[in-house]
């Protein structure tokens, strides 16, 4: 049994998944995969996708990219890392945690500003602007999506304006929670947590921050160490390369990278 104390686990079993299981998967082997928190929606439909095609069993650990990082380097029983910047599965490989060729980007995220107050207007931007209210981020730190916002916030000479409103999630996650129930009047999110819902949906503003306000936010995946040899492992990772789960990424809200 996965420990508790890695976080929030969501466990896919490909027995309950569909009415009959693929040939081979008597000899299903699990996968336990550490995913940052912005992408774990769209993992547990991947997992369950990946789980109902390959017989095999998937556990889901998420949590920041940072927290997740140190749980590995500390032996956490891992065998899968989707972090959401490029950083930490370097550096997992230079410390010979991860296995160097398993590196690739899955996924490419993207920033938005989003408000739920009524009185926001159409222009996200000039309501921040004008706004004494807090505005949430993500601890820059240890998130990428925070790191993404605090340069956004630069490029556009907001720093000073916004110094002393900074509310920090500890995650993407909690960040998207701090403005959705409206305990800070604005927040910088991404475009995931958001991207299902129908202009007009929901009270307040959403405004999709350009890329070039910001370093990419680049998402790499990296294969253990630990799992070398773990067929559930290579082929999760094998899978996440193919068009079925880009075109699932892409309706998630994010970018693919182009194929090569």
């Amino acid at each position: 049994m996965t420990p508790r104390s890695l976080g929030p686990i969501v466990v896919v079993l490909a027995a309950t998944l569909c009415t009959g299981l693929v040939a081979g998967s008597a000899r299903a082997v699990t996968v336990t995969v550490a995913v940052a928190t912005n992408f774990l929606k769209p993992l547990e439909t991947l997992a369950s996708d990946f789980a109902a095609t390959s017989g095999h069993d998937v556990v889901v650990v998420s949590g920041s990219t940072g927290k997740l990082y140190a749980q590995i380097t500390q032996g956490a029983p891992l065998d899968v890392f989707l972090a959401a910047d490029t950083e930490r599965p370097a550096k997992l490989i230079d410390d010979g945690l991860a296995i160097a060729d398993s590196r690739f980007t899955y996924a490419l995220g993207r920033l938005v500003l989003l408000s739920r107050d009524p009185s926001a207007g159409a222009d996200c931007v000039a309501a921040l602007r004008a706004s004494a209210g807090k505005v949430a981020i993500a601890n820059p730190e240890t998130a990428p999506y925070g790191a993404a916002a605090r340069a956004a916030l630069q490029a556009m000479s907001l720093s000073p304006a916004v110094a002393g409103r900074i509310v920090q999630g500890e995650d993407v996650g909690q960040t998207f929670a701090f403005v959705d129930t409206a305990n800070a009047a604005f927040g910088f999110v991404a475009l995931s947590q958001v991207a299902g819902e129908p202009p007009g949906a929901r009270p307040g503003c959403r405004w999709d921050v350009p890329a070039d306000l910001h370093p990419p936010i680049e998402q790499q995946a990296v294969l253990l160490r630990r799992a070398a040899g773990n067929v559930a492992a290579e082929a999760f990772l094998a899978w996440l390369r193919g068009p079925e789960a880009g075109a699932l990424i892409r309706a998630a809200g994010y970018g693919v990278p182009a194929a090569p």
